[in-house]
């Protein structure tokens, strides 16, 4: 089992997510480095006997502990600046368009680049799944997406507020009723890939699961 596996994150299958997982062990480690320097101060105070009556000036003191913090936000502003540019940008070049759209509840696909193939999309219930199989997030129709290819995905929703998250692609769109949300997506590696609906949208919010299937163009 991979690392991310083992910490129950899913390995990333996109770019946006690889650069997402990146973000995350960069904010852990100043945040592991903060909580490290805080412990071992209060421990040191706790441990400390000296005493005074008198406050004392502790100008160069009070500019580190102004200045350091303000450039640990920078560094991890910087970065985050970035990622929002990343999953907002949408290349020239995309030819691939795919439209899902929300309902209560299970989801419908337009895929263009299958011949304009439009289906809809039902979790299977659990006494028919079979051998292997993901109880609450299989469905009867996966989608089918080409690796190595940008894929611009629309979203909206029919009745109520939606949301299509794919966590190992880096995609959470809200689909939202008479409004159109975009985004792209560069899958990296062919696999079978499990998401579900984020967005608490009634009764059965929790049996709308999302599969994604990456393959090759060729084999699509």
């Amino acid at each position: 089992m991979s690392l991310w596996g083992q910490l129950n994150l899913l390995d990333p299958a996109s770019v946006i997510q690889s650069e997402m997982l990146l973000f995350h062990d960069h904010a852990m480690m100043i945040i592991l480095g903060i909580f490290i320097l805080v412990a071992v101060v209060g421990l040191s105070l706790l441990k400390s006997t000296f005493s005074s009556r008198r406050v004392h000036e502790a100008q160069t003191l009070e500019i580190i502990w102004t200045v350091l913090p303000a450039l640990l936000l920078v560094t991890l502003a910087l970065p985050s600046l970035r990622l929002l540019y990343l999953v907002d940008e949408q290349p020239l070049n995309s030819r691939n368009t795919l439209k899902v759209v929300g309902h209560q509840w299970y989801w419908s696909y337009e895929m263009p680049y299958l011949g304009n193939k439009m289906y809809d999309s039902y979790m299977i219930p659990t006494a028919e799944l079979s051998m292997g199989d993901y109880r609450l997030l299989e469905v009867d129709k996966r989608v089918m997406l080409p690796t190595s290819v940008d894929t611009s995905i629309v979203t909206t929703a029919a009745d109520v507020i939606h949301s299509w998250a794919m966590p190992s692609l880096g995609v959470k769109m809200d689909s939202v009723p008479g409004r159109l949300n975009m985004m792209n997506v560069h899958p990296l590696t062919s696999g079978v890939y499990y998401g579900q609906c984020s967005e608490i949208c009634g009764a059965n919010h929790a049996y709308m699961p999302i599969v994604v299937e990456c393959l090759p163009p060729a084999h699509l």
